[in-house]
């Protein structure tokens, strides 16, 4: 269904308003983040919320106007006093007065003689703007407003401020939302009257109007009727946007896969350990979905170290088992690797064929594994995207794994979907993610979460020092390292920063061959896959006992033998990151440490992540104190194509309506699936204005 028309007005481009020429258009354009090649439309300013308002309503007279305040006043003008010429820096001062007392508008810079055209002697005007006080008299330098008495009804009694940027100006800015809200069309309710009525919210032009021209402050505030109903709206349509996403994929012909349980079997006595409960049941949750006629679409969320990957392994195994093959898709060749080595050998002891499929790998064994998976000789490819590229063909793809979900967003599992393979789909995670966000960016995949630790796993001692004890804490690792253990040094960046008073990963490898020599490797993100792979197999068969490393490391490396890793500059790492990172140790069954070195004084902030790492080991413990110190913003990281970056809704405030909105959205898809009739027409409506970005391949799906 193609765009309606009636929206036409708010999808003209910003330039094509009187006043917007192509130099404010562009920076509009940049200031929203318009993609390249595309303009800034009327629908971005009407949903660029103010950040606050400016209440100019109070008109008490001079005397009654306290110091710091916004004051309306109606003044006589009784003289200019115009400062001696050369002088630059002496402003130009207005003196005025009412009826109850005097002051002096200051103004600094002023010139073209506009000063004393806008407040010309023996007139009045009305002045509007902040009250100072100099000397032994009330003043307002630059003030906000000057209108003669009979435009008085063109200054904004109450006026919304915006977050600008370099070269916009607030007063262009909202010359623009002025004749961006004349040209709201009638546009057809999409909410139900029993909830409009209940909440007591306005209908949407009339809620956009009364935040971007609000006739009382509360209008315009946060928690407003209006404000509510416009976040509300915008967590609606991101709802029916993951919904008909998870209906494409389900709706798409899927494969009832035979699974018999033989390779399965196989693969559990080929482990060194027994299945967790939670494992169990994930494992369980996979095969159902697999069996039925739909596309399996899950996400798998366990916390460091609790076993996603076999589980995955088991997911696997069971496709095998009707004869399809599998792809593992990791984000970094490095993590790819890891993920190889750790499959391989139990993989192999149940009889499966597994490849790792790299940009580095020689020619004639690329080819080999080309051949080998378009045969369907090869069970498992484990890789990173390049295993979708050109070339690389699979007699019969069955399932696709992804591994850290930060890259893979909505739009690429519909692009998956639309591969035609009949591929299911699991998607795993090691960052435990709070229910919100779980509705949020992931509303339309089941869910399965892993949140015991295989048996075995030992707690993780975690304590924080100051960075002034670094040669106690060298003295100390010498000592330990005299019992052959071997242990991570963290820090932030890979090389020194003019900017940042921050040891590098370049600095702290230098300083520590001092003490410990070629006992040390290195490894971070600007060296080559081969460069990396080299140091990490040093440390790995035990050559190397200090990794000095970046944040590189973060997820998927596996060194059991590692027990003890210090994180430098651990304030300058958010919460989830310390967690990920303490999460490379303790992977065997000695007891292992975590140092976090902090550098002082710790803000507010930091002081709390620290805290609450050295507290307690439960991931989502962690995600939800995590989700508390960043709000919803950035907690996932990268931020995903296809995730819904908020414009109108603030998580922190109104969280609780994404329930709702969630609930009300698989209530009107339950009751509409094609989204026909008049509802179907406003929901479409909605999700054009709310998720433009996903409208037109959703509806076109749907």
């Amino acid at each position: 269904m193609p765009r309606p028309d009636l929206l036409n007005p708010l999808f003209r481009t910003l330039t094509s308003m009187k006043g917007v020429g192509p130099q404010l258009g562009a920076l509009f354009s940049r200031f929203f983040g318009t993609p390249e090649g595309q303009e800034a439309i009327v629908l971005d300013v009407l949903m660029h919320m103010p950040s606050g308002v400016i209440d100019r309503r109070a008109q008490n007279g001079v005397a009654f106007a306290p110091v710091g305040s916004i004051a309306t006043l109606k003044l006589h003008i009784d003289e200019h006093i115009v400062p001696p010429r050369g002088n630059n820096r002496a402003p130009l001062r207005v003196k005025a007065h009412d009826e109850t007392g005097e002051i002096t508008l200051i103004f600094f810079g002023a010139k073209g003689g506009w000063v004393e055209r806008s407040l010309p002697i023996g007139e009045t005007r009305y002045v509007s703007g902040e009250i100072g006080f100099f000397g032994r008299e009330k003043q307002i330098t630059h003030p906000d407003y000057i209108v003669e008495p009979d435009r008085l009804d063109t200054l904004p009694l109450v006026e919304p401020v915006y977050p600008l940027t370099h070269g916009l100006s607030s007063k262009a800015l909202r010359k623009v939302v002025a004749s961006a809200l004349d040209s709201i069309p009638i546009i057809p309710e999409w909410i139900g009257k029993d909830r409009r009525t209940i909440m007591a919210w306005p209908g949407f032009a009339d809620a956009l109007r009364h935040v971007h021209a609000p006739r009382r402050p509360s209008e315009g505030d946060i928690v407003s009727p209006a404000r509510l109903r416009l976040a509300y709206d915008e967590y609606l349509a991101g709802q029916l946007a993951l919904n008909l996403v998870r209906s494409t994929l389900i709706k798409a012909p899927g494969v009832a896969r035979k699974v018999t349980g033989e390779m399965t079997e196989r693969v559990e006595d080929a482990l060194p350990f027994a299945l967790t409960d939670g494992q169990r049941l994930a494992v369980s949750d996979i095969r159902d979905d697999l069996a039925k006629p739909t596309r399996m679409s899950r996400l798998l969320q366990g916390d460091v170290g609790s076993g996603k990957t076999v589980v995955a392994l088991m997911a696997m195994a069971a496709v095998a088992e009707g004869g399809a093959q599998s792809a593992l898709m990791a984000p970094t060749e490095l993590l790819a690797s890891q993920h190889f080595r750790t499959l391989q050998p139990i993989a192999e002891k149940a009889g499966l064929r597994i490849v790792l499929m790299t940009g580095k790998m020689p020619a004639a064994e690329r080819r080999k594994a080309v051949e080998g998976l378009a045969s369907g000789a090869i069970h498992i490819a484990v890789g990173t995207h390049a295993l979708f590229q050109a070339g690389v063909e699979f007699l019969n793809l069955g399932l696709t794994v992804v591994d850290e979900q930060h890259r893979f967003g909505v739009h690429q599992r519909l692009a998956l979907s639309e591969k035609g393979h009949k591929t299911d789909l699991l998607v795993m995670t090691a960052t435990p993610i709070p229910r919100t966000l779980v509705l949020t960016h992931f509303g339309d995949m089941d869910v399965s979460v892993l949140r015991e630790k295989p048996a075995g796993r030992q707690p993780i001692d975690t304590a924080a020092l100051p960075i002034a004890e670094y040669e106690r804490v060298l003295a100390r690792l010498k000592s330990r390292f005299d019992e052959g253990v071997q242990a991570y040094w963290v820090c932030p960046l890979v090389e020194e920063s003019e900017v940042l008073d921050v040891v590098s990963a370049e600095d702290r490898y230098a300083e520590l061959k001092k003490t410990f020599g070629d006992k040390v490797a290195l490894v971070h993100g600007r060296m080559s896959g081969a460069e990396k792979q080299a140091a990490m197999e040093r440390f790995q068969i035990g050559d190397a006992q200090i990794l000095v490393a970046t944040t590189v490391i973060e997820v998927g490396v596996d060194v059991p033998d590692a027990t003890i890793i210090i994180i430098e500059h651990a304030e300058r790492f958010g919460l989830a990151q310390l967690h990920q990172l303490r999460g490379r140790v303790g992977r065997g069954v000695a007891r292992s440490a975590c140092l976090l070195l902090y550098s002082e004084p710790l803000s507010e902030t930091a002081k709390a992540r620290i805290e609450t790492i050295c507290r307690t080991d439960d991931g989502f413990e962690i995600a939800e104190k995590d989700l508390e110190l960043r709000g919803h913003g950035d907690l996932l990281g990268t931020r995903q194509s296809g995730m819904p970056g908020y414009r109108i809704a603030v998580p922190d405030v109104h969280s609780h309506l994404l329930e709702i909105a969630h609930n009300d959205a698989r209530a009107a898809l339950d009751r509409n699936p094609g989204l026909r009739g008049p509802e179907g027409e406003a929901l479409r409506i909605l999700l054009y204005i709310f998720r433009k970005d996903l409208a037109i391949p959703l509806i076109k799906a749907g």
